[in-house]
């Protein structure tokens, strides 16, 4: 029985092909009709074509899918390559990695049985839920295959559980466990049915257009006066012509006229042969257009030869859909003809009857949800506005930009006042902020409804809805597109690791069975947070959770995606375990493999349906390959979220007196694991250090300051945090709403243990009205984030990284170069350093351009701008030629621009070894080749030809100054080969 969920329109494939992702395969296995042939008469020469068998589940097509895909795919797929990259050699995980791959292309291979393509599986929103048809109806589908009644109920229908069910012979039921159910639109008083059955409305779009006031009768005719050829028409005209000669040829002349007269009929082969001998002298202008070719085989029933002629007027022939669309008539006519099914805003629940009783649950594609209204029980609310006051869209996504500065939000304390905020208050009071602070991003935290506010959004119950104590489904669109118009990204923090455990408004126990969305028994609840468990391994719930996300992307222009707490998914420990960092630990029993395979899927899936979405994976474990291709082994995120810097400040601020601090420590657990730290999102602090029952820096730092040193101690650290968090890095950073100018109070929501208060579930903006500590603090991030929006400070470095060549634990000095930048902290709580040694590249001037000290900062000024400006020394200090000696006060960070004549160097340096890696080819003894193709270069001449084409190259990109040559050719300073093929070699 074919899947209700299955859409019957053919679905517009991406044009590109991206990655290994069976997309057109997908497509070319369900449409496949084989190449086309002549056979060896030319006589009466006839096309043969194999049939598509979509029907035959043992046919041999199926054989064909299974032995074309992996050919699409095994180019440039390794499911070990990121190990070699990294230098990992570990048999065991390398067998795991091998084996998960296979079972990927297992799961999509089933997958391929029911669903057309990836794309398909993951676009079940536009079938399933509430939905206008175009017939003057509305359908309804769900899943729930434990049930045995469904009907929906609301007050649309007075609550009734028998007037709108799932009707036998209206496909209400299939074997999946889908079920569907039509809601007629009711006639207007005084108004008659439609002629037509399958007559057709406009509802949105044009939804002015139609009634051109031509009757159905005439627009039959003109179709059929200017479509039909002479003779065409025949069988229309006379319609039941066709089955009684057809019934003729069955049963002869006198066959049997009632059921009980009939005998067995023959199966297809058999009368076939039947009529092939019966005629088989007839000339061959008697004989059909198409026949079967019969060799004997098995497969012969699935070859066609047909007549090209026929064949080719056959395909030239095009639906008469022009005269089908004239039947459509226009809004007005529906709106006076008939009334809504389910008017807009009607409240509505789906109601089953299942083995263990009767149940009322909010349906689990609802897009729009009140969850606990009034202490009564939950039900959904149809949204369907009309179309000349439906929200339209205004603004294109940004351009996604190459670093990220995002600023993290939650909508319902971002207001001035003790109460849940709206999404319209955000979008008028907070994106102008985000914007005048200079980050290029915000990230939403519990905008999925929830039914308890007080979880923060992270206990979900309905995935395809926007929690409604905000506003509105247009209210959020608006949100989000007022971003865009400010150059903004919008992410959603989505929850897909687990699900709230409520029955009533959630997806626990939907049905009424325990296994419909989660696991059984204990591994369907997780071990400490009470919710429960995706059942990854099934396909419904990978149509669900995949087409949840496809959904935000279509339906609300979402730009990317956070995906919380993947640890708890990942391992059936939920990540509660300790982890010694042995790659054993990451292939072992407790690794849920399912949920690695949904991850992969999601990834590609988003990447080739939307090329630039950004997915952020925040795993506590670091799960190897998070951020490589799949094609690769990996999990396919775009970046990665280092979890542990925000804990290790934490602990130093609580914990570790500030003479104590290890810089070490410090840098190694900001820089992570040297292999990925080019896609690592790292933060000081985010919502959790404000909300989980915890206290945010500026908390920790100003909570109990009442004397002048305190709060300057305070604001000292609260920059340098920031600063080397923000600089030290990947191409990415994240602030919490608020602590960017120091909120010194934390977040509580309201509950039972405060007096259901709202008193500290919001934001103290009025903090920025005077000129004090918090308008100094946000002066200084915002001339932070400057330092990327303007010098793109994020992506400088060797492959995006800073060089730290300075960390001394006595003095509590850092000091690192990012590209044409150096950047300078001193942490010690009482030495500063009148003329401190730190080692640099380049000889010349260096420029402070950003002090923490500065007044304007709200620090004590302590540098005069005459020592700004040092030049260095000639002194090899820190493993490098010259040695910068700088003032450096206590607790004080600066960032230097490298010498100014020799600034755009730097520039010209990076460039190059961008340039070059991409012609870079690797060579056996560890060197790698840069293939400069297309430079001019003279057959046997000098080194220079070399040089003087790259830095043309460069000139004309506009990347280097004229001035660098020299310096160019002594960064270059190795043997160059002017053979014909212009070929550099040198040492990475």
């Amino acid at each position: 029985m074919i899947s209700l969920a299955h859409s019957t329109r053919i679905s517009s494939l991406p044009t590109s092909s991206a990655q290994n992702f069976p997309f057109q395969e997908s497509y070319r296995t369900h449409h496949y009709h084989g190449p086309v042939s002549l056979p060896p008469s030319k006589k009466n020469r006839r096309n043969i074509c194999k049939c598509s068998a979509a029907d035959h589940s043992q046919s041999k097509p199926q054989q064909n899918r299974k032995t074309r895909q992996p050919a699409a795919e095994k180019e440039g797929v390794d499911p070990v390559g990121f190990l070699a990259k990294h230098g990992i050699t570990h048999k065991v995980f390398a067998q795991f990695l091998r084996e998960r791959h296979k079972a990927l292309k297992d799961l999509k291979d089933e997958i391929f049985n029911r669903y057309l393509n990836l794309m398909e599986l993951a676009s079940g929103f536009e079938i399933l839920g509430m939905h206008r048809n175009v017939q003057h109806r509305v359908d309804f589908m769900d899943w729930a295959p434990g049930a045995r009644y469904c009907a929906l109920v609301g007050d649309f229908n007075e609550w009734s559980p028998t007037e709108n069910s799932a009707r036998e012979g209206h496909f209400g039921h299939d074997d999946y466990g889908y079920w569907f159910i039509i809601l007629e639109d009711k006639l207007q008083e005084g108004e008659e049915p439609d002629k037509l059955y399958f007559q057709q409305y406009n509802y949105v779009d044009d939804y002015d257009k139609g009634d051109s006031g031509v009757t159905i009768e005439e627009i039959f005719k003109k179709a059929n006066d200017e479509y039909w050829e002479p003779g065409e028409d025949r069988f229309i005209k006379s319609r039941y012509e066709v089955a009684s000669k057809l019934y003729e040829q069955i049963f002869g002349p006198n066959g049997p006229q009632t059921e009980d007269e009939l005998e067995e009929i023959p199966d297809p082969e058999t009368r076939y042969k039947a009529w092939k001998e019966q005629h088989k002298d007839d000339p061959p202008s008697n004989l059909p257009p198409c026949d079967v070719i019969d060799n004997g085989k098995e497969y012969d029933v699935f070859n066609i030869v047909d007549d090209p002629v026929w064949r080719e007027k056959f395909r030239a022939k095009k639906p008469p859909i022009a005269y089908w669309l004239e039947t459509r008539k226009g809004r007005k006519a529906w709106l006076k003809k008939y009334t809504p099914g389910i008017p807009h805003l009607s409240k509505y629940r789906v109601y089953f009857n299942t083995p263990t009783g009767p149940l009322e649950r909010v349906p689990a594609w609802a897009t729009y949800v009140v969850p606990d209204a009034d202490g009564k029980q939950a039900f959904a609310v149809h949204w369907e506005p009309p179309p000349e006051k439906a929200y339209k869209w205004k603004h294109k996504h940004p351009i996604k930009p190459k670093s990220l500065r995002i600023y993290e939000c939650h909508v319902g304390i971002s207001g001035q006042e003790p109460i849940v905020a709206s999404f319209s208050d955000f979008t008028k009071k907070v994106l102008p902020h985000v914007k005048e602070a200079g980050y290029n991003a915000i990230q939403l935290i519990g905008v999925l409804e929830h039914k308890d506010y007080f979880t923060v959004g992270y206990r979900v119950t309905n995935f395809y809805a926007v929690s409604s104590r905000y506003g509105t489904p247009d209210d959020f669109k608006r949100l989000v597109d007022e971003a865009h118009g400010l150059g903004l990204l919008v992410f959603l923090d989505i929850v897909h690791s687990y699900a709230a455990a409520d029955e009533m408004v959630g997806l626990s126990l939907f049905d009424g069975s325990n296994d419909c969305y989660f696991h059984t028994g204990k591994r369907g609840h997780h071990k400490f947070w009470g919710t429960r468990m995706f059942k990854y391994g099934d396909h419904d719930v990978l149509h669900f959770l995949l087409s949840n996300l496809n959904w935000w992307v279509v339906e609300y222009q979402i730009d990317g995606f956070h995906f919380h707490s993947l640890s708890s998914m990942m391992y059936t420990h939920n990540g509660f375990a300790s982890f010694t960092g042995d790659m054993e630990e990451y292939c072992n029993q407790y690794v849920d493999r399912d949920a690695l395979l949904y991850l992969i899927l999601a990834n590609e899936i988003l990447h080739a349906l939307h090329p630039n979405i950004v997915t952020i994976a925040e795993d506590a474990t670091l799960y190897p390959g998070l951020c490589e291709p799949t094609s690769q082994g990996g999990l396919g995120f775009d970046y990665f979220v280092n979890l542990s810097s925000s804990e290790m400040w934490l602990s130093f601020l609580e914990n570790v007196p500030n003479h104590e601090w290890s810089m070490s420590k410090l840098v190694n657990t900001l820089i992570g694991e040297k292999n990925n730290t080019e896609k690592m999102l790292l933060y000081a602090e985010n919502h959790n250090q404000s909300i989980s029952g915890g206290r945010s820096f500026a908390e920790i730092l100003f909570g109990s300051s009442n004397t002048e040193e305190s709060l300057l101690r305070g604001c000292s650290l609260h920059k340098m945090i920031r600063l080397i968090t923000f600089t030290i890095g990947g191409p990415a950073y994240l602030n919490f709403m608020g602590n960017e100018f120091g909120h010194t109070k934390r977040v509580e929501f309201p509950m039972s243990s405060n007096g259901f208060s709202y008193s500290l579930a919001n934001r103290n903006w009025d903090l920025l009205e005077n000129d004090g500590l918090h308008n100094r603090l946000f002066a200084f991030d915002k001339d932070m984030m400057k330092l990327d929006a303007n010098e793109r400070i994020l992506l400088r470095g060797l492959r995006g990284l800073p060089n730290i060549h300075h960390v001394n634990d006595s003095t509590m000095v850092i000091s690192y170069l990012r590209g044409p930048f150096l950047l300078v902290f001193n942490f010690h709580p009482k030495n500063s350093y009148e003329r401190y040694s730190v080692g640099v590249e380049e000889a010349g001037e260096y420029q402070v351009v950003l002090n923490t000290d500065e007044k304007m900062y709200g620090g004590q000024g302590l540098i005069g701008h005459d020592q700004y400006v040092q030049r260095t020394i000639s002194r090899r200090t820190d493993g490098v030629r010259f040695c910068l000696e700088v003032p450096l006060p206590s607790r004080t960070a600066q960032k230097h621009n490298c010498p100014i004549e020799r600034n755009s160097f730097y520039t010209l340096k990076e460039a190059y070894l961008k340039r070059a890696a991409k012609r870079s080819k690797p060579s056996k003894k560890g060197v790698t080749t840069v293939q400069v193709l297309g430079w001019p270069t003279k057959k046997g001449g000098g080194r220079g030809s070399i040089e003087k084409a790259l830095s043309n190259e460069l000139l004309a990109a506009g990347e280097v100054s004229p001035a660098n040559y020299l310096h160019f050719t002594m960064f270059i300073g190795l043997q160059v080969n002017t053979y014909p093929q212009s070929v550099i070699p040198y040492a990475v």
